[in-house]
This record gives structure tokens, sequence and C-alpha cells, in this order.
């Protein structure tokens, strides 16, 4: 008899208080009725309830406004996602947060500038916008490299076939013919050693102006 009454009394609802509550009592019940309905968020499990409290309420009306949230909250978690069974048992998928909440730690500091930031502010530089290392080939119709293996700079190298420039063909003579494709090879190789004879100048100027001479 006794094992029955712990069996029955384990199936009755409890309020807050972990209590079972009176037959007549309006917390045994699921359903939750407000003069202002309730608005949920139920991404974050938020429930906002605008319905005001009286002046100075007790204990027993705070707890009850609070079980009829939670209720409320239930109620609407069961009604409206999707509840499936797994493996790892039963998963209720939550809709997406609709409340911005702040942030954990406060925003990092701003970073500070650098010398050419600040002089580029003072005159107006605008910074150029970094380009990808691939580029679009209209015949091709494919994304090749700009430099390097197949890279767009070595474009004409290949060709079996070229266009001469009359005039530089006069201007550097007969003597100097190279192979089809050997002239693009070699304009590209002497813009590479122009380009490194540049920069050991500028290092040379840079240690000059450091007076480390040289």
């Amino acid at each position: 008899m006794s094992e029955a009454l712990d069996a029955l009394e384990a199936s009755l609802p409890l309020d807050i208080n972990g209590k079972i509550p009176e037959p007549n009592s309006s917390k045994s019940s699921i359903t939750v009725s407000k003069p202002i309905p309730y608005t949920f968020d139920l991404g974050n499990l938020l429930v906002n309830d605008a319905n005001p409290l009286p002046p100075n309420p007790s204990e027993a009306h705070l707890s009850a406004t609070a079980r009829d949230c939670a209720q409320a909250l239930i109620n609407q978690l069961l009604t409206t996602c999707p509840i499936t069974s797994s493996s790892d048992g039963v998963l209720m998928t939550l809709p997406p947060a609709s409340t911005p909440l702040p942030r954990e730690k406060p925003l990092p500091p701003e970073k500070e500038k650098t010398k050419w930031e600040k002089f580029a502010a003072k005159k107006g530089i605008k910074d150029k916008k970094k380009e990808g290392k691939m580029v679009f080939d209209e015949e091709t119709q494919e994304w090749v490299p700009k430099w390097g293996y197949k890279g767009r700079n070595k474009d004409g190298e290949g060709d079996w076939i070229v266009e001469v420039d009359e005039k530089k063909e006069k201007k550097e003579g007969k003597g100097n013919e190279v192979g089809v494709g050997g002239e693009g090879r070699r304009e590209r190789k002497e813009k590479v050693r122009r380009n490194e004879r540049s920069q050991r100048a500028n290092e040379r100027r840079g240690r000059k102006k450091d007076g480390g001479g040289g």
C-alpha cells in the first residue's frame, strides 16, 4: 500500500518549492493565461512578462509568477520547436536567438596607427586594395596565377608566332635576333634585374641616411 502511495505521489505535479499543490490550486495547471500575452526568444530560452506586479508583492506571488513564466516557456518550446530522437537521446532544435546580449569582455583597445598610416592620413593618401594572386583569363575562361608557373607575366612566350615591333627591330639591329618568345623572356628577366638594382640602391641610400656609410 505504501509503495502505491509513493508511486502516486511521484506522478503528481510539484510547485516551485517542490511541494504537491492543492487540488484546487491554479499552480497544478499547465495552461497559463495572462492579460498581456508573453513574448518569447526561444533561442535564448527567454520569456518576457509585461504584466505589472502589485506594490510590495509577497514571496508567494513572486513564486507563482515565476512558475507561470517557466510553464509558458516550456509550453512554447514543446509546441513550436522540432523534437527528434537519436542515439544520444531526445533532442530539441531551438530557433536562432533574436535578443542581442552584451559582450562577455570589453572591446579591445584601438590599434595605434603606424608612422606611415599617420603620414598617409595627413597627406590624404589612400591605401591600395590588396589584390589576390589569381587573375581571370578571358581567353581560357580560367583563373590563372599572375606570376610564376603558367603566370600571366609569361603571356606570349610560348606563342609560335608573334608580332614584330619594326621600330624596335631597326633600333636593335638584326644581330640581336632571338628565338620566338625569347624577346618576352629577355624583357621579363631584364625587368627583374632592374628591380634588384633599384632595391640595392635604395638599401645603400637607407644606410647612408642612418649614418652607416657604405
